[in-house]
């Protein structure tokens, strides 16, 4: 509010000295040039809007312009070089994570940096302010994501910082209730630079030829199986659970195979 009547406090100076705001052509081509007495009342005029615009600021300065003033928002996340987050897509293609400020589901977003070989856990979280503002216009709106596209673990830049680590998924919940998994994952890379571990990609069918675990390769360099190739999926489980609509979803997963 403060830089809004600052602006039109200059504004009104402005106008004042040029005798009227937008008049310019008017008056140039005018053959008669503008006198001291409108001169004066042109100033005093200016200067008694102003006093009126300053006294409606001083008794509306306390006043939010908008919802979003009186709204604390949370924190948007962004994922960076050797962190681990939760890329997910609903069954509209519409909320989404991706590991950047942009997304939907960027607030509160859960991203861990990759420290070694451990135990982790990252997140996405639809029950905040944040997220309701940017897709409702109201941080009190209601909107659920429902459905599920894509969901994958990734390591941004993992293939350069973390080279041969493999990701084991050990749990999946949403709203805190376990989702049951129906295959086992496996650790592969999209662009053989983020490290990812599908959960579920439906425009994949089988571990990919550069697919590693815990045990080993899957595939030998002529991509030949070498590996139980048949115990692991690009999809471990159902979509289904996703179906009704979600807000909090965690994965929890270890990384192995770091170099120490």
């Amino acid at each position: 509010m403060k830089k809004v009547i600052s602006a039109f406090l200059f504004s009104a100076m402005i106008c004042g000295t040029l005798v009227s705001c937008g008049g310019g052509a008017s008056s140039s081509s005018s053959s008669e040039p503008a006198t001291e007495a409108t001169t004066e009342a042109a100033t005093e005029a200016t200067t008694e809007a102003a006093s009126e615009a300053a006294t409606e600021a001083a008794s509306e300065e306390d006043v939010p312009v908008a919802i979003a003033d009186d709204v604390e928002f949370e924190d948007a996340v962004a994922a960076q070089s050797g962190d681990a987050y939760l890329a997910i897509v609903d069954g509209q293609w519409y909320v989404q994570y991706w590991g950047t400020d942009a997304d939907l589901l960027t607030y509160d977003a859960g991203v861990v940096p990759i420290t070694g070989n451990g135990d982790y856990t990252v997140s996405v979280n639809a029950d905040t302010n944040g997220f309701r503002y940017d897709v409702t216009g109201d941080a009190n709106g209601e909107y659920v994501p429902s459905g599920l596209e894509f969901m994958s673990v990734m390591i941004k830049d993992g293939e350069n910082k973390f080279p041969g680590a493999v990701i084991t998924i050990n749990s999946i919940t949403i709203d805190g209730k376990e989702v049951p998994m129906t295959a086992k994952n496996y650790t592969s890379s999209d662009d053989a630079i983020e490290t990812r571990s599908n959960i579920y990609n439906k425009y994949v069918t089988k571990p990919s030829e550069d697919a590693r675990t815990p045990d080993g390769n899957l595939y030998d360099a002529d991509g030949n199986e070498v590996g139980a190739v048949s115990e692991y999926s690009p999809q471990i489980i159902d979509p289904e659970a996703f179906a009704s609509g979600w807000t909090k979803v965690e994965v929890n997963f270890t990384v192995s195979g770091i170099a120490e």
